[in-house]
């Protein structure tokens, strides 16, 4: 029995390798159908891999921190990221200082040494960035750094990442919260919520079932040649199984070459990774590498599905020595068992009831959405076939279109699968993006024209010129400076970690307390209370001026008895950024005795200067440990789904590109095995504009349709997703720009195979052998 396959499908593949220059056309495009299917598989199969490496690589810059109590030894590195905004763009870098003699082998990676005080380590991206007119305004934050070295690739995210290491010697000042005793540390990233692994899911089954849809279609390329050879077979003597087994030898052919194609489209494109402007920091080529299991299904089910496909198209069709004959062609096709498809898919996504978003449900999910857009497709054949069998009448080109559509549907139907597929899932998803999108709260009086600016400092003194600084910066109209300052309470026990209670401490005079509480009058040596609950202070409460920088309490705490104190009430000048405590006037307290102490700033800006955050940014700079600077009631959004937006549309924009192509190849191929039929329309004085216009019409109707069912479903499918999630709808209209996508398809697969169907209808196109 094993023999018997095995001979027969050898006889199928040596038929097509010697089929002369037809038979290896019609391989060549189903292996070119088959290969841009696998190229995409093969990267979507490696996009584990490209996580894991980039978070290897920042796990291994990450600084491993000494345990509390630990001392600093001399060969102690210190080491404190920073975050720098710049236009709107957020990224990263570390602050470095060696405190004594570190080992060599003691640096991040990417870098030969550690960069001394003032000296700079920059990647290639913000290398580029520093020195173009663009980033001019960056470079100043960096106080004339200059770039030592660039770091390797070993020491990126990615190759657009904007990263930078700077030498400094404003760490040693508290060596204990910046001591390391290398770098390499678990710093995974914490765990989306359910709702975002939903979201992923969808993504990943909506992008790739379209290719795996147009794989199995390109497999059924040259059926109808292929027919015609199957009963020249049987006139000379071949049974039905032996047709049928030969039938699936060649299609293995086309499989195996598609599958070589795809991984040498596959290696080129990884080559090019780099290159790609992706959302985020890019892709290093050498990330881009299978997962080896999901590699192997892709190598052994792509041929296999060519077998198995094959057959299953042969088991309603007849080959006898004179002929091909279908089976039921006048019954038309069940819609019974289609439908219970969708609605396994549909209740498979019900039952986990409203709301039910927690971790576990992701493979319920991925099943549901796959059963469910599986129904689509297999609604689809039905569809069209249901209505072109009612089409009548119209323009000779219509009438062609509609007549070929009536005669053979499949062909059709399959080869806008991909594209019903495509649509339905990404209007899903449009809708639960836009629900997850909508939950993010948005500030109701957004300010960008006010920022807050702060940094720790040693004195009262040092606190007044940081402001005095911030009220000089260009593009600031005007500035409120006051001090804070976290002091434990003496007189309370340490909770159970060990930590100690604090109270919130505010020193200004009394023209900027004026805008942060309200109160009768004021006078220097007055103090005010505002707040309740756990930030109430009363007088006759014992407050430690020896704190660190973590709040934490000393072994001797110097007390600072509260004064007496009048009640006021915090503004809403701070948008939200309050400070409940005391208030205090510079006489009420001694600011020179507290151990740990920030100045902070409120600094309006000139709203007609758009850079002029980035001259507060400049001043505020990055040498400086503990510094911040963040705008009031600007709402950053969540950036993993900014993250999974932008991958979503990068992915819809590669699938739709496949698909055009495809859909592309299997126009050529039909119009290929009807050569000499439009050459003899052409010889009988059909013009070629009739036949481009039955060409677009051939094209639209199905396209059509399946956007009808792709829109109904899509919506239907979306309902259940955000009942999943427990979200409302907020976007009934995202299937709009997606269906005028599917027109714009519909365009690029006329224009793509007018060439082709010119080249097809001359006279030559009559000659036979």
């Amino acid at each position: 029995m094993i023999g018997r396959w095995y001979r027969d499908l050898a006889l199928g593949a040596m038929f097509t390798l010697s089929g002369g220059r037809a038979g290896w056309t019609g391989t060549l495009l189903t292996a070119l159908g088959v290969g841009l299917g696998v190229m995409v598989l093969l990267l979507a199969s490696a996009a584990p891999s490209v996580r894991v490496a980039a978070q290897e690589r920042m796990d291994a810059r990450a600084p491993a921190y000494l345990e509390e109590g630990a001392r600093a030894a001399e060969d102690t590195v210190l080491a404190d990221p920073e975050i720098v905004e710049y236009r709107g763009d957020m990224f990263t870098g570390m602050l470095l200082e060696p405190l004594g003699n570190p080992r060599a082998d003691v640096r991040p990676p990417g870098i030969d040494r550690l960069p001394k005080a003032g000296e700079l380590y920059v990647s290639p991206a913000l290398r580029a960035l520093l020195d173009s007119p663009e980033g001019a305004l960056l470079a100043e934050r960096f106080d004339g750094a200059p770039i030592t070295g660039v770091i390797g690739d070993e020491g990126l995210r990615g190759p657009h990442e904007l990263y930078f290491y700077l030498g400094t010697d404003t760490l040693s000042q508290d060596p204990a919260q910046h001591a390391v005793s290398g770098f390499g540390a678990d710093r995974s990233a914490n765990g989306m919520t359910a709702v975002l692994v939903l979201l992923v899911v969808v993504i990943i089954v909506v992008l790739l079932l379209p290719i795996a849809a147009f794989i199995l279609t390109a497999m059924r390329f040259g059926a109808e040649s292929r027919d015609r050879r199957l009963a020249a077979l049987r006139l000379v003597g071949a049974d039905r199984g032996m047709t049928r087994r030969i039938a699936a030898g060649e299609s293995l052919v086309g499989a195996v070459l598609g599958l070589l194609l795809g991984t040498g489209f596959f290696l080129v494109a990884r080559t090019f990774a780099d290159d790609v402007r992706l959302p985020g920091s890019g892709v290093l080529p050498a990330d881009v590498t299978p997962v080896p299991l999901i590699a192997a299904l892709v190598v052994v089910l792509v041929p296999a599905s060519a077998v198995l496909v094959t057959l299953f198209a042969l088991r309603k069709v007849e080959v006898g020595p004179l002929g091909v004959f279908r089976e039921g062609g006048d019954r038309g096709r069940r819609l019974w068992w289609r439908v219970v498809v969708l609605a396994v898919g549909c209740a498979v996504l019900f039952a986990p009831g409203q709301g039910t978003n927690s971790e576990g449900t992701e493979w319920v999910v991925a099943v549901g959405v796959s059963v469910a857009l599986t129904g689509f497709t297999l609604l689809l054949p039905w569809v069209v076939e249901a209505v072109v069998g009612r089409l009548r009448g119209g323009p000779l080109s219509w009438q062609m279109a509609t007549r070929r559509l009536q005669l053979n549907s499949g062909i059709a139907a399959r080869t806008v699968s991909g594209v019903t597929v495509a649509v339905a899932g990404a209007i899903a998803l449009q809708m639960l993006f836009s629900a997850m999108n909508d939950q993010i709260p948005s500030a109701d009086d957004p300010d960008p024209a006010r920022v807050l600016a702060s940094a720790p400092v040693e004195s009262g003194a040092e606190g007044t010129e940081f402001a005095r600084g911030i009220d000089g910066a260009r593009g600031v109209e005007s500035s409120l400076p006051f001090l804070v300052a976290h002091l434990p309470l003496v007189d309370v026990p340490p909770r159970a970690d060990g930590t100690q209670e604090t109270r919130t401490v505010v020193v200004a005079d009394c023209a900027a307390l004026d805008r942060l509480i309200t109160f009768s009058s004021c006078a220097d040596g007055d103090a005010f209370v505002a707040g309740d609950g756990a930030s109430a202070v009363r007088p006759g409460d014992r407050l430690d001026l020896d704190n660190d920088r973590t709040g934490g309490p000393t072994d001797e705490p110097r007390p600072w008895t509260v004064p007496r104190v009048r009640e006021a009430r915090v503004t809403d000048v701070l948008a939200g950024q309050t400070h409940q405590g005391l208030f205090l006037t510079p006489s009420a307290f001694p600011v020179e005795e507290v151990e740990s102490l920030r100045s902070t700033v409120l600094a309006t800006l000139d709203g007609s200067d758009p850079d002029a955050v980035e001259h507060v940014r400049n001043h505020v700079g990055v040498d400086s440990a503990g510094s911040e600077l963040r705008a009031l009631e600007q709402e950053s959004g969540n950036g993993v789904l900014a993250d999974i937006g932008e991958a979503l549309r990068a992915g819809a924009v590669l699938t739709m590109l496949v698909i055009g192509a495809s859909m592309v190849v299997s126009t050529v191929e039909q119009l290929r095995e009807r050569r000499r039929q439009l050459s003899v329309l052409i010889a009988f004085g059909t013009s070629r504009s009739t036949l481009a216009a039955s060409v677009l019409w051939q094209t639209a109707i199905p396209v059509v349709l399946g956007l009808v069912v792709a829109v109904a479903g899509g919506v239907g499918l979306g309902l259940l997703l955000l009942r999943l999630a427990g979200l409302p709808v907020t976007d009934w209209w995202g299937f709009v720009p997606l269906v005028g996508a599917g027109f714009g398809v519909i365009a690029l697969v006329t224009l793509a195979s007018l060439p082709y169907l010119w080249r097809m209808t001359s006279p030559e196109g009559l000659r036979t052998e």
